[in-house]
């Protein structure tokens, strides 16, 4: 189970963004949101069936100022018994269930499709995270007023 911070908990609003896999849409939104609102937010991320974080979304980040390489993919589990002001799912293309973790004050969905489905070349397969990151870090500003806390 992870643990937080007493100090963090009080002074920033939590928030854990889930996916079933927990490798690159959730890691996107986990490392975009702290690092344009950290002062504000301290964001996390997990997935039901935890699988590998994509070298595509650490790329598409990088890209962007954003370093999420030391991040690895987490499990739900890892956070019974904690609750998040926001939980937000972010999957939910055609054909995709997004998880429910039952401790959230709040609870949000944004649907982005998932970049891992893409094939094709490696520029077009990085092309799609590029796309995805993009489209999360328009909807991170709108949702969370960055830099207004």
């Amino acid at each position: 189970m992870v643990t937080m911070k007493n100090e963090t908990k009080h002074d920033k609003e939590t928030v854990l963004f889930i996916c079933t896999h927990n490798s690159a849409r959730s890691q996107m939104a986990e490392g975009i949101l702290n690092s344009l609102n950290g002062e504000c937010y301290y964001a996390h991320s997990a997935g039901t069936d935890p699988g590998t974080l994509s070298p595509y979304a650490i790329k598409a980040l990088m890209e962007i100022g954003i370093d999420i390489s030391n991040h690895q993919s987490k499990s739900l589990k890892e956070f019974e018994g904690v609750e998040f002001d926001r939980v937000i799912t972010v999957c939910g293309g055609e054909g995709e269930a997004c998880p429910f973790f039952p401790g959230g004050k709040e609870y949000i969905h944004k649907s982005f499709e998932d970049p891992n489905d893409v094939t094709g070349t490696e520029k077009d397969k990085l092309d799609a995270f590029k796309r995805i990151r993009d489209e999360i870090k328009e909807w991170i500003i709108e949702t969370f007023e960055v830099n207004k806390c």
